[in-house]
């Protein structure tokens, strides 16, 4: 490249067409995937950038780098990249740039919102130029109003989730945690109910592989639970062949996009898994699938009649398929109440009414329930969309309880109030 091709930048419109040269580029990251190693020595990962001339698909760029250090570190989806001799190539039937170690660099500088003209990662090749901030100073205008246009059949709810398949999310990031050694988890949410999962695991089992309550080793402190959302799952996101420094990009309270997802359901539990393949996507405060989803979630939490604002969305329409086992005839007319408010109450001892699946119960056979000293005692695993708990049923409510249900009804996760 001539020298003085160095100060100049194409729009990514023209890039396109420029296949088998090499160019420089600045654009928007509209989404970024994770570190990962090659089958050789170098390690990649992939960038998608747009700006006011190119936005859908936007224009990939694979970036080979001889460390993981070296590779772009993006602080926030959003930010904005430019790139020096990147070229222009075509695989698959499909344009990209490729960013080779040997000749090519980058700068990364705050997004819309930032105020920094000065760069917050550069490769060590990169040689600033005066006219870059007026470039930076241009894309962040052009984002004030910027709306990226995608299909809402892009993205799926929580609610329509489907075990062992791929699909794209937008959520909010509810918590992340970070256990011992090196386990690490992520709490996402989007107001809706995931649906009732399959239990696989026999009755007979409960008494020495017991279904576990959560998936991470120790459960939550009771301030972390406080903060979730009491209506709408939140599901945990789990991480596989990601080194957990990567994942810096998923922020507590933010709304994210989050592509190729993996769904699992593990000891009866939804999960998602970030794997190498899975993608990050560019989500203003005003986008359109954000404030979608946030008001689905009013509209629920304002229907009427005001009883039923809570109950999973598989108990609905009103009423269903479900048993009631009767309580105070002062709960008629209370309102049903998640899981997660029951765990978060601040009352020491109340009474709740629920609508619930379970999917577990300890003695499983009813001629065991009565213990030698003639008490009948019965554990029962519980769980609605919002959460899992044990609940113990003992003397009356073991006889009245053990009545109502038959073994043939609990594999099926039987639903009662």
């Amino acid at each position: 490249m001539p020298r003085g091709d160095l100060y100049n930048f194409l729009k990514i419109r023209d890039a396109i067409d420029s296949v088998g040269e090499k160019v420089n580029l600045i654009g928007v990251v509209l989404e970024c995937g994770f570190p990962r190693k090659t089958k050789g020595t170098d390690w990649f990962c992939s960038v998608r950038i747009i700006d006011e001339t190119h936005q859908d698909p936007g224009l990939p760029v694979n970036v080979f780098t001889q460390t993981r250090n070296q590779l772009p570190r993006i602080l926030s989806v959003g930010d904005i990249i430019q790139f020096q001799r990147v070229l222009m190539k075509i695989h698959d039937d499909k344009i990209n740039a490729v960013f080779y170690k040997k000749y090519s660099s980058f700068a990364i500088y705050e997004g819309r919102d930032g105020r920094n003209l000065v760069p917050y990662q550069t490769y060590e090749t990169f040689r600033e130029k005066d006219l870059d901030k007026n470039f930076v100073i241009d894309l962040r205008r052009w984002l004030q109003n910027f709306q990226f246009d995608e299909g809402a059949n892009y993205f799926s709810l929580i609610r329509e989730i489907n075990g062992g398949e791929s699909f794209n999310m937008v959520c909010k990031i509810i918590h992340i945690h970070e256990g011992a050694g090196n386990e690490w988890m992520a709490f996402v949410w989007d107001g809706t109910d995931a649906p009732p999962s399959n239990i696989l695991q026999k009755l007979e089992d409960e008494m020495h592989h017991p279904l576990p309550l959560h998936l991470e080793s120790l459960p939550l402190p009771r301030d972390t639970l406080c903060s979730f959302p009491s209506v709408g799952t939140v599901l945990r996101v789990v991480s596989q062949d990601i080194e957990n420094d990567n994942l810096r990009l998923l922020k507590t309270g933010e709304w994210v996009k989050l592509l190729n997802l993996l769904c699992e359901v593990h000891a009866g539990l939804w999960r998602c898994v970030l794997t190498p393949f899975t993608k990050l996507r560019y989500t203003p405060n005003e986008d359109r699938l954000k404030l979608e989803r946030q008001r689905l979630y009013d509209e629920r939490l304002s229907r009427s009649p005001q009883s039923l604002r809570r109950m999973p969305f598989w108990s609905l329409p009103w009423p269903s398929q479900v048993t009631e086992v009767d309580g105070d005839d002062d709960d008629d007319h209370a309102i049903f109440l998640t899981l997660m408010d029951v765990l978060t109450s601040s009352e020491v001892t109340a009474s709740f009414k629920c609508v619930v699946r379970v999917i577990a119960a300890f003695p499983w056979q009813a001629k065991d329930f009565c213990f030698p000293a003639g008490i009948d005692r019965i554990r029962l695993t519980l769980e609605d969309s919002t959460a899992r708990i044990h609940a113990f049923l003992y003397a009356e409510d073991g006889i009245m309880m053990g009545s109502k249900m038959t073994l043939a009804e609990i594999p099926h996760g039987y639903k009662f109030v």
